[in-house]
């Protein structure tokens, strides 16, 4: 004796969404927290006159379809000049560099990949 039932597909897809959710949860968190150290590292390396700089600094996250990227930046009119290292200055700061964004993951890339690896397999 057969018995029907109903909803097995939609219980699928239900379960199929939520196991996609818990893996978009876990790529946000690693990038995000990916972002932080990263940041903070180029916190440390960014000059300081007025502060104006350091505190423009900002991290988004966008989905796009499948692609999710994140990205670190100063909203300063000015970050891309002292950034530059063609433009010679003088720091006042001393853990000041030159290309400080750039320095400051490549500095802690170990330490990024340990915890995103980490992220993603909890």
């Amino acid at each position: 004796m057969g018995v029907k039932v109903k909803g097995v597909k939609q219980a699928q897809r239900n379960m199929d969404a939520i196991l996609n959710n818990i893996q978009g949860k876990k790529i946000v968190r690693a990038l995000q927290s990916a972002m932080i150290i990263g940041s903070s590292q180029a916190a440390l390396y960014t000059p300081i006159d007025t502060s104006y700089l350091l505190n423009s600094q900002f991290r988004e996250i966008v989905v796009n379809g499948t692609r999710i990227t994140g990205r670190v930046g100063y909203s300063a009119n000015y970050a891309a000049y002292v950034h530059d290292p063609a433009n010679v200055q003088n720091f006042r700061r001393p853990t000041a560099e030159k290309e400080f964004l750039t320095k400051g993951f490549e500095d802690t890339q170990s330490l990024i990949d340990k915890t995103v690896a980490q992220e993603m397999s909890l």
